[in-house]
Parts: C-alpha cells; sequence; structure tokens
C-alpha cells in the first residue's frame, strides 16, 4: 500500500474532524462508545471501561501508522464538545470502507451528512476509486444519510456483518452502499 498521508486534521463548516491521540479516551467512552443505545446497530462491541476505548486508540494509532488515514474523531467546529467518530479504513491503496457513529444529541441534525461528506471528499483527493459502507436493513436513518451523500446500495454485494449489541447472534446480512462516481 503507498503511504500518502491524509489529513489528521479536517474542517468543515459545523465541524472539526482529527486524529484521536491518547487523551481523548474518557470523552470517547462517555459520549458515544458505552452507550447502548448509540451502539445498536454498530459492528462494533459498545466499550464497557475505559480500557475497551484505549484498545480503539491503539487499533487507531495502528491505521494511522500504516495507511494513509484511519479513524477521525467529529468535534464541535471550536473543539469544545466531542460528538462522535467517523474514518477511511483502507483495505488497499483503492478501496476503502467508511462509516460514522454520533452520540444521541446529536442525531437529526445534519452532523452525519456533513462528517460522511467529508470523508467522501477525502476518498476522492486520494487513490480511492471504491468507497463504500455497510449498513444494518433496519437502519432507516443510516440509510438516509448515506443516500444523501451520493452513495447508492451495490445490489451485487453479498455482505454478512456480525452486529454484538443486537441480541441476535452471528452474521446478519447488510446492505453495501457504494459512492456512485456521480456523486464525486
Amino acid at each position: 500500500m503507498s503511504m500518502l498521508r491524509l489529513p489528521e486534521r479536517i474542517e468543515t463548516a459545523r465541524l472539526v474532524l482529527r486524529r484521536p491521540r491518547p487523551d481523548d479516551a474518557a470523552a470517547i467512552f462517555a459520549a458515544y462508545a458505552s452507550d447502548v443505545e448509540v451502539g445498536h446497530f454498530l459492528a462494533w462491541p459498545i466499550h464497557r471501561t475505559v480500557d475497551d476505548t484505549h484498545e480503539f486508540l491503539r487499533f487507531s494509532d495502528a491505521e494511522w501508522n500504516t495507511k494513509p488515514a484511519g479513524p477521525y474523531l467529529v468535534w464541535s467546529s471550536d473543539e469544545s464538545t466531542l460528538m462522535g467518530s467517523t474514518g477511511l479504513a483502507f483495505e488497499d491503496d483503492r478501496t476503502a470502507s467508511t462509516g460514522y457513529v454520533l452520540a444521541k444529541p446529536y442525531w437529526g441534525q445534519g452532523y452525519a451528512s456533513e462528517a460522511l461528506a467529508a470523508m467522501t471528499r477525502l476518498a476522492a483527493s486520494s487513490s480511492v476509486e471504491r468507497l463504500y459502507a455497510v449498513c444494518h436493513p433496519a437502519h432507516a436513518r443510516s440509510q438516509r444519510v448515506l443516500t444523501k451523500c451520493g452513495f447508492v446500495v451495490d445490489a451485487t454485494a453479498d455482505n454478512l456483518c456480525a452486529f454484538p449489541n443486537q441480541a441476535t447472534t452471528g452474521p446478519q446480512p447488510v446492505l453495501t452502499f457504494v459512492l456512485s462516481r456521480r456523486a464525486t
């Protein structure tokens, strides 16, 4: 994988997206990572302790140290409030996935769309040719965010994903959304 380094900090109209730091652990845990309701449709288990959050921060550093980018924290424009997380997960130079999670107080206000749009621009500025996201079929709000940002369902994808914060165990079918070339 080539090492084109993407910016560790991005500013949008209302947000600052930046690489996580070790001193962010308590804020991440409190804002969204430990919230059962926030975690319902996530593909990673909610954090039971701040140690789980430190493990995420180690993962984040490994991504940033070996790939062009990794997770970004979503902050208010003055960086006083942690609102959630987004990022790019590179599979290779040309393929990356993205996603987002926001704390409950920030749902339904366009922040997810704003953060996702920043990730689509970031991917377009790199070598990424295929940007995709997976979404639980029952997560209508997330599906609306994805389509609003130019993603379309990839009818040819047949993916399964585990949702560890749900009662159903094992992998479940998911919708795979890909960024439409017309949207970039």
